[in-house]
């Protein structure tokens, strides 16, 4: 019987001291898997080995009030999508603009931010001059998003767009004069044009978007997500975090 008393002392000593790491049906709920593109600076990029960006630390900071460790996993950004519905990730998040066709196959939570969709061209080239002039162009856009949604519609019009997987082989091309312009999202059009050389964005904004995160239909963590979310932004985080990236 002493024996049996000592087991349980001993267990209840070790489970007391190790619930704030992992449980004993303590605080963590276990991990949730991320899909994202790790290709879209300041939303999520890597720098030293590690993923990080405005949509990394929002989603950790969602995970750690809800008890759960983030677990990001990088891919294209065209699987995303299908990673969330085929169950491989728990949700996605990558700068992923809220739409009707996506809502098809997703849910998506309120939106954390806007953004705006901006055309790159190389300067001193006047072929494409505003969104008008894309229908005549060929267009460079990354595979599966929304820039590339948009510029669809100008293919009936004459529009040829190529499309990359990442949005740095769509601006490469650019420079190489591969094509005409580059439709890509606006915070990480300007690191581009940061990085390369006689490119520029032109002053009018092409569309405007909400950004959200994106969960398999009926997913129960949706509502979780959004009341975390909802805190986040109450509170101010959100808007900290964004900003860490994204100078005023």
């Amino acid at each position: 019987m002493k024996k049996i008393l000592s087991a349980i002392l001993a267990a209840a000593v070790m489970c007391t001291s190790m619930l704030a790491l992992a449980g004993c049906g303590g605080s963590k709920k276990g991990e949730l898997h991320m899909a994202t593109n790790a290709a879209f600076e300041p939303y999520e990029y890597k720098e030293g080995g590690e993923i990080v960006g405005i949509d990394a630390e929002i989603a950790k900071a969602i995970c750690d009030k809800l008890g759960y460790t983030l677990v990001i996993d990088d891919m294209d950004f065209d699987a995303i999508i299908t990673a969330v519905t085929s169950g491989k990730a728990d949700f996605g998040m990558a700068g992923m603009t809220v739409t009707d066709e996506r809502k098809k196959s997703v849910d998506f939570t309120d939106s954390y931010t806007t953004a705006i969709q901006s055309i790159i061209v190389n300067d001193g080239e006047d072929k494409v001059k505003s969104a008008d002039d894309l229908k005549t162009a060929t267009v460079g856009v990354q595979l599966g998003t929304t820039g590339d949604i948009y510029v669809s519609k100008f293919e009936k019009d004459g529009a040829k767009i190529e499309r990359f997987n990442k949005g740095a082989d769509a601006v490469l091309a650019l420079t190489q004069k591969k094509v005409d312009a580059v439709v890509i999202d606006n915070e990480p059009a300007k690191k581009f044009v940061e990085q390369n050389k006689g490119t520029k964005i032109l002053e009018e904004p092409f569309e405007n978007e909400d950004y959200a995160i994106c969960l398999k239909k009926g997913s129960e963590l949706t509502e979780q997500f959004n009341k975390a979310l909802k805190e986040l932004k109450d509170d101010g985080t959100v808007k900290k975090i964004i900003d860490k990236y994204i100078k005023a």
